[in-house]
């Protein structure tokens, strides 16, 4: 099982993906590599890349990351639980944009792998990642164009997937103590071993190709779309929602805190400005109470 191969093509789709919104957004990404020693918790390494304050995003991140450590923590092993304690290596590409434009989601996208070594020398390496669009105010195009990318980067792997994958991301980007859902979805997997070393690698592949292709367009679509005060305090305020996930139900938020992983890169998807109010609810008819009644609700979008 050739794990260097798979650390290979993350740090290329990083170079990718990072170049392609380097030249949409028109401000470089900063470059922050990392290496844990020895002396630490985990061993390994990564490489940071972030933009803060551009033309278009916001904030972005998209993230690298290879670490190697003496025993998985409880969230990577609470489907596998006899796994648990063993050493393992995890490595992937985390990214979230952040778009200044209130009208332009706010995306995600993840790709990765985990290898627990057994004792006796073998390797058991499972896949997970996907992709998800989070809009403030909600366009039916954008949501059936992300959704058909979807879908197509997983026809190779057969008819069910899709479903599946789809109905995963509804039902875990949602936030249960709010009863609603972070956003319009997209797909979700984890802990797939399924397909085997190579088929697992081909899946992440697959949906990490296709991330530029279904999140690009809408951004280039979107970026110009006037707005003022209200909108950006409704993206404020539905960004506050995104913090609440990530920091209360996201396990790649907590796999990373347990494993003694970088703090700063952690939370690299945390958004700048946000804001929450005390039982607040959008005015019936608007353009903000759409969102909730005709997009948060999940539904087949193609």
């Amino acid at each position: 099982m050739d794990t260097q191969a798979v650390r290979a093509y993350l740090l290329g789709l990083q170079d990718r993906i990072v170049a392609a919104f380097e030249a949409e957004d028109g401000t470089p990404f900063v470059r922050d590599a990392w290496v844990r020693g020895p002396q630490e918790r985990l061993q390994g390494d990564g490489c940071s890349r972030l933009v803060e304050q551009g033309g278009v995003l916001e904030r972005g991140g998209c993230n690298f990351s290879h670490v190697k450590g003496p025993q998985l923590p409880p969230s990577a092993t609470q489907h596998r639980p006899e796994l648990a304690g063993l050493p393992f290596e995890a490595m992937g590409v985390s990214l979230v944009f952040h778009p200044r434009n209130p009208y332009v989601p706010t995306v995600h996208m993840n790709v990765r792998m985990l290898a627990a070594h057994k004792p006796d020398g073998s390797v058991v390496a499972w896949f997970g990642g996907g992709m998800d669009l989070t809009p403030y105010y909600g366009f039916e195009d954008d949501a059936r164009h992300f959704h058909q990318v979807c879908k197509d980067a997983l026809a190779p792997f057969g008819p069910d997937r899709h479903p599946r994958y789809k109905t995963w991301c509804d039902e875990y980007f949602y936030l249960k103590h709010r009863q609603e859902a972070r956003g319009v979805g997209g797909i979700f997997f984890d802990d797939v071993a399924d397909l085997g070393f190579e088929g697992g690698f081909a899946l992440i592949r697959a949906v990490g190709d296709a991330f530029t292709q279904a999140y690009l367009p809408i951004l280039q679509r979107r970026r110009e779309h006037p707005y003022g005060e209200r909108e950006r305090d409704f993206q404020a305020y539905r960004r506050g929602r995104y913090v609440e996930f990530n920091l209360v139900w996201d396990r790649g938020t907590l796999f990373g805190l347990q494993s003694g992983g970088r703090t700063e890169s952690i939370l690299m998807s945390m958004p700048p400005i946000v804001q929450w109010r005390y039982d607040w609810h959008p005015e019936p008819g608007t353009p903000e109470a759409r969102l909730y009644a005709d997009f948060l609700p999940p539904r087949d979008w193609v």
